[in-house]
Protein backbone atom coordinates (compact mmCIF):
# COMPACT_ATOMS: atom_id res chain seq x y z
CA UNK A 1 0.00 0.00 0.00
CA UNK A 2 1.09 3.45 -0.47
CA UNK A 3 0.71 4.32 2.69
CA UNK A 4 3.62 2.28 3.81
CA UNK A 5 6.09 4.60 1.96
CA UNK A 6 5.33 7.07 4.65
CA UNK A 7 6.84 6.59 8.19
CA UNK A 8 4.33 7.21 11.30
CA UNK A 9 5.44 10.98 12.27
CA UNK A 10 5.16 12.19 8.73
CA UNK A 11 1.40 10.31 9.04
CA UNK A 12 0.66 12.01 12.49
CA UNK A 13 2.20 15.28 11.17
CA UNK A 14 0.92 15.57 7.60
CA UNK A 15 1.83 19.44 8.34
CA UNK A 16 5.29 19.23 10.55
CA UNK A 17 4.43 20.63 13.78
CA UNK A 18 4.32 24.13 14.56
CA UNK A 19 6.82 26.21 13.96
CA UNK A 20 7.12 29.66 15.94
CA UNK A 21 8.89 32.19 13.71
CA UNK A 22 11.20 34.37 15.09
CA UNK A 23 9.28 37.58 15.18
CA UNK A 24 5.71 37.14 15.29
CA UNK A 25 4.88 39.99 12.70
CA UNK A 26 1.41 41.83 12.19
CA UNK A 27 1.00 39.70 8.88
CA UNK A 28 2.03 36.25 10.47
CA UNK A 29 -1.31 37.33 12.94
CA UNK A 30 -3.43 38.19 10.13
CA UNK A 31 -3.29 35.17 8.33
CA UNK A 32 -3.39 32.96 11.40
CA UNK A 33 -6.61 34.91 12.41
CA UNK A 34 -7.98 34.28 8.67
CA UNK A 35 -6.96 30.54 9.45
CA UNK A 36 -8.73 30.54 12.05
CA UNK A 37 -12.01 32.05 11.25
CA UNK A 38 -11.96 29.79 7.73
CA UNK A 39 -11.54 27.00 9.38
CA UNK A 40 -15.27 25.94 10.18
CA UNK A 41 -16.60 26.13 6.81
CA UNK A 42 -13.07 24.02 5.63
CA UNK A 43 -14.07 21.87 7.98
CA UNK A 44 -18.04 21.68 7.15
CA UNK A 45 -16.60 21.02 3.34
CA UNK A 46 -14.33 18.12 4.23
CA UNK A 47 -17.17 16.57 6.01
CA UNK A 48 -20.63 17.63 4.88
CA UNK A 49 -21.06 14.31 2.18
CA UNK A 50 -19.19 12.05 4.31
CA UNK A 51 -21.14 8.19 5.11
CA UNK A 52 -20.76 6.64 8.40
CA UNK A 53 -18.20 4.67 7.30
CA UNK A 54 -16.05 7.46 5.63
CA UNK A 55 -16.46 9.07 9.26
CA UNK A 56 -14.79 5.65 10.20
CA UNK A 57 -11.51 6.10 8.16
CA UNK A 58 -8.55 6.66 10.13
CA UNK A 59 -5.71 9.24 9.02
CA UNK A 60 -2.83 6.79 10.14
CA UNK A 61 -1.97 3.29 11.94
CA UNK A 62 -3.66 3.72 15.68
CA UNK A 63 -5.35 7.17 14.68
CA UNK A 64 -8.38 8.60 15.52
CA UNK A 65 -11.51 8.36 13.04
CA UNK A 66 -12.38 11.57 11.01
CA UNK A 67 -15.51 11.81 13.64
CA UNK A 68 -13.11 11.77 16.31
CA UNK A 69 -10.99 14.74 14.52
CA UNK A 70 -14.33 16.59 14.29
CA UNK A 71 -15.03 16.15 17.83
CA UNK A 72 -11.63 16.73 19.17
CA UNK A 73 -11.04 20.13 17.50
CA UNK A 74 -15.04 21.31 18.79
CA UNK A 75 -13.69 20.15 22.28
CA UNK A 76 -9.97 21.60 21.70
CA UNK A 77 -11.16 24.53 20.46
CA UNK A 78 -13.93 25.69 23.56
CA UNK A 79 -10.89 24.51 25.91
CA UNK A 80 -8.57 26.86 23.45
CA UNK A 81 -11.10 29.93 23.42
CA UNK A 82 -11.64 30.08 27.64
CA UNK A 83 -8.33 30.06 27.93
CA UNK A 84 -7.75 32.89 25.69
CA UNK A 85 -10.76 34.79 27.70
CA UNK A 86 -9.14 33.50 31.49
CA UNK A 87 -5.85 34.99 30.19
CA UNK A 88 -7.44 38.20 28.85
CA UNK A 89 -9.23 38.85 32.41
CA UNK A 90 -6.54 37.07 35.15
CA UNK A 91 -3.16 37.60 35.26
CA UNK A 92 -1.16 34.77 34.05
CA UNK A 93 -3.75 32.00 35.00
CA UNK A 94 -2.92 28.42 35.12
CA UNK A 95 -5.15 26.63 33.09
CA UNK A 96 -6.67 23.50 33.12
CA UNK A 97 -5.28 20.67 31.02
CA UNK A 98 -7.60 17.51 29.65
CA UNK A 99 -7.16 14.45 28.85
CA UNK A 100 -8.17 14.73 25.11
CA UNK A 101 -7.37 11.24 24.11
CA UNK A 102 -9.93 10.01 26.65
CA UNK A 103 -12.36 12.60 25.80
CA UNK A 104 -12.18 11.40 22.16
CA UNK A 105 -13.10 7.68 23.33
CA UNK A 106 -16.35 9.11 24.86
CA UNK A 107 -19.84 9.15 23.57
CA UNK A 108 -19.92 12.13 22.43
CA UNK A 109 -16.50 11.86 20.54
CA UNK A 110 -17.35 8.75 18.50
CA UNK A 111 -20.46 10.07 17.34
CA UNK A 112 -21.35 9.45 14.09
CA UNK A 113 -23.91 12.80 14.44
CA UNK A 114 -21.21 15.39 13.33
CA UNK A 115 -23.79 18.35 13.46
CA UNK A 116 -23.31 19.32 17.37
CA UNK A 117 -19.69 19.17 16.89
CA UNK A 118 -19.79 21.29 13.49
CA UNK A 119 -22.06 24.01 15.17
CA UNK A 120 -19.61 24.23 18.30
CA UNK A 121 -16.69 24.62 16.26
CA UNK A 122 -18.81 27.33 13.96
CA UNK A 123 -20.08 29.39 16.81
CA UNK A 124 -16.73 29.09 19.35
CA UNK A 125 -14.80 30.29 15.76
CA UNK A 126 -17.41 33.38 15.44
CA UNK A 127 -16.67 34.73 18.77
CA UNK A 128 -13.19 33.76 18.95
CA UNK A 129 -12.54 35.83 15.78
CA UNK A 130 -14.10 38.92 17.16
CA UNK A 131 -11.90 39.06 20.30
CA UNK A 132 -9.10 38.03 18.42
CA UNK A 133 -9.42 40.79 15.90
CA UNK A 134 -10.06 42.99 18.49
CA UNK A 135 -6.75 42.63 20.59
CA UNK A 136 -4.42 45.70 21.20
CA UNK A 137 -0.57 44.83 21.83
CA UNK A 138 -1.02 44.33 25.32
CA UNK A 139 -3.26 41.82 24.81
CA UNK A 140 -1.68 40.05 22.38
CA UNK A 141 0.74 39.46 25.18
CA UNK A 142 -0.92 37.97 27.83
CA UNK A 143 0.22 35.05 29.28
CA UNK A 144 -1.03 31.74 30.76
CA UNK A 145 0.29 29.10 32.44
CA UNK A 146 0.01 25.36 31.57
CA UNK A 147 0.71 22.81 35.02
CA UNK A 148 1.50 19.92 33.07
CA UNK A 149 4.25 21.45 31.37
CA UNK A 150 4.93 24.50 33.81
CA UNK A 151 5.26 26.62 29.84
CA UNK A 152 3.95 30.14 30.28
CA UNK A 153 2.59 30.81 26.94
CA UNK A 154 2.10 34.26 25.36
CA UNK A 155 -1.14 34.79 23.24
CA UNK A 156 0.14 35.78 19.70
CA UNK A 157 1.97 32.39 20.03
CA UNK A 158 -0.99 30.59 20.68
CA UNK A 159 -2.90 32.54 17.99
CA UNK A 160 -0.48 30.74 15.54
CA UNK A 161 -0.31 27.25 17.73
CA UNK A 162 -4.07 27.13 16.95
CA UNK A 163 -4.14 28.45 13.44
CA UNK A 164 -2.01 25.55 12.50
CA UNK A 165 -3.96 23.08 14.53
CA UNK A 166 -7.02 23.86 12.49
CA UNK A 167 -4.22 22.82 9.41
CA UNK A 168 -3.09 19.98 10.81
CA UNK A 169 -6.37 18.38 11.60
CA UNK A 170 -7.68 19.35 8.16
CA UNK A 171 -4.81 17.43 6.91
CA UNK A 172 -5.75 14.65 8.81
CA UNK A 173 -9.02 14.31 7.64
CA UNK A 174 -8.15 14.80 3.71
CA UNK A 175 -5.19 11.97 4.63
CA UNK A 176 -8.05 9.38 5.78
CA UNK A 177 -10.11 10.40 2.77
CA UNK A 178 -7.09 10.15 0.14
CA UNK A 179 -5.96 6.94 1.55
CA UNK A 180 -9.64 5.52 2.02
CA UNK A 181 -8.55 4.92 6.36
CA UNK A 182 -6.85 2.03 4.85
CA UNK A 183 -4.35 1.65 7.56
Amino acid sequence: MEHQLHDIESLRFPIGEFQKPNSITPDYLDTWIETIENFPSKINELTKNLSVNELNWIYRPNGWKIKQVVHHCADSHINSFVRFKLALTEEKPIIKPYEEDRWAELIDGVSDDLTASLQIIKGVHARWVLLLKSFSEKELKRQFIHPATHKTSCLEEVIGVYAWHCNHHLAHIEQALFYKGQF
